[in-house]
């Protein structure tokens, strides 16, 4: 049953890490083709651009024969060759076959009105406007300039399709990881409770068969034993949490996502230690794992009132606990009150073999009621099975309150 724990939770990290970098991946060739559509588009502006300046000047000097009219003819006859270039380069081998046929259409079109145009300026060069002017008013010049606006207008559309798609798969690369995630972090919470609950089996079932003496050997081994499980999993959290940031190096885009992964992980960390590893006594206080949550973020700007007795729990319970807990307080932090320099109150108390918590928040001054259950509320209520107990959450305008029951005891 534990091999095939440890190779679930083997397949699931290194799934993890596959769908991690595919994120980072198409993040990125996101980020590029943004680039390019925006460099892309703005080059087609140009050529557009170009062939009407050209227009206008070439119409300005035939009215008025005032040579400083050609301005924008001679202008936009100069810019038109290195957008065309532009353009190519910018498309390079990755272009459809569709977009070289408009690059191609869209080049001869621009030649052909410069060209037109050129030939109206030159019989003006030459003395014969009327030949200049018949020559303008032919539907030529029209049909030319409306057929290259409709290749830009198509070429632009398939760019930003192209961007479009992108966008997509990103979208659904990061869709992918977060489920994934919190499957692994489930599985690790089952592997550690399982591997401890086997060591503890173990001691009590050397401890009661064997005498007096053998005893005192067989707890030195499970102790021994237990504080090398509790090494080994510190180990397995360091070995996670650098996975999770060297995959966001040199990734800026994906520090977000990596921040938050590596803040839940240690949340995880700190439940462990809290309960020392073992689950067969009550060794982790309640207390301990309140204030160990807050706290990294607890602050004259960030108060919090703590009250309660003090209640052992048993360690088998902590590890969820503490993940609850570290949710509560880092939305606290980002979105509740200590986002608006309010308070927050825990209190708890037993009664009946039965712990409830209160989490309370003054001072939120919310402004809409949140509606959407995120991942994080998704976490906590699969954590709050995990210690067997139940989580009930509500808003007020004040704030957050969550109310958690929990057993006292096994």
């Amino acid at each position: 049953m534990n091999v095939a724990l440890l190779s679930v939770i083997a397949a699931a990290m290194f799934a993890t890490l596959v769908l991690a970098y595919q994120t980072v991946e198409a993040e990125r060739a996101q980020r590029e083709q943004v680039e390019r559509t925006v460099e892309l588009l703005e080059e087609l502006r140009k050529v557009n651009r170009a062939a009407l300046s050209g227009e206008t000047g070439q119409r300005g000097y035939l009215i008025t024969l005032d040579r400083r009219y050609l301005a924008p003819y001679l202008t936009g006859r100069e810019q038109i060759e290195p957008s065309l270039d532009r353009i190519r380069g910018l498309l390079g081998e990755d272009a459809t076959p569709r977009q070289t046929e408009l690059v191609d259409q869209i080049d001869a079109l621009a030649r052909a009105k410069f060209d037109e145009m050129s030939g109206s300026v030159q019989l003006l060069e030459d003395g014969r406007l009327l030949d200049a002017r018949r020559a303008v008013l032919t539907d030529e010049g029209v049909e030319t300039m409306e057929r290259l606006g409709r290749a830009i207008a198509e070429l632009e559309d398939i760019e930003n399709e192209i961007l479009a798609e992108r966008i997509t798969e990103a979208a659904r690369s990061e869709a992918r990881v977060l489920p994934l995630l919190g499957a692994l972090l489930v599985l690790l919470i089952l592997a550690m409770l399982a591997g401890a609950r086997l060591v503890g089996r173990a001691a009590r079932a050397e401890a009661e068969a064997a005498q007096a003496a053998v005893v005192s050997e067989a707890r030195d081994r499970a102790d021994l034993l237990a504080r090398e499980l509790n090494h080994r999993v510190k180990n397995l959290f360091a070995v996670i949490l650098a996975i999770v940031q060297m995959s966001a190096r040199d990734k800026p885009e994906a520090k977000e996502v990596t921040d938050s992964i590596a803040q839940r992980i240690r949340a995880l960390l700190t439940a462990h230690e809290v309960s020392q590893g073992e689950l067969d006594r009550p060794v982790a206080s309640l207390r301990a794992l309140v204030e160990t949550s807050l706290a990294p973020y607890r602050s004259s700007k960030h108060p919090a009132e703590i009250d309660g007795p003090e209640i052992m729990l048993p360690a088998k319970r902590v590890t969820p606990l503490g993940l609850v807990l570290h949710e509560l307080t880092t939305n606290a932090v980002k979105y509740g009150a200590w986002s608006n320099e309010g308070t927050v109150h825990v209190t708890w108390s037993e009664k009946d073999g039965t712990v409830t918590l209160n989490w309370r928040e003054t001072g939120a001054d919310l402004d809409e009621l949140p509606e959407r259950k995120g991942f994080g509320s998704l976490l906590m209520t699969s954590a709050a099975r995990q210690f067997g107990g139940t989580f009930d959450r509500s808003f007020t305008q004040d704030g957050l309150q969550v109310t958690i029951e929990l057993p006292a005891g096994d």
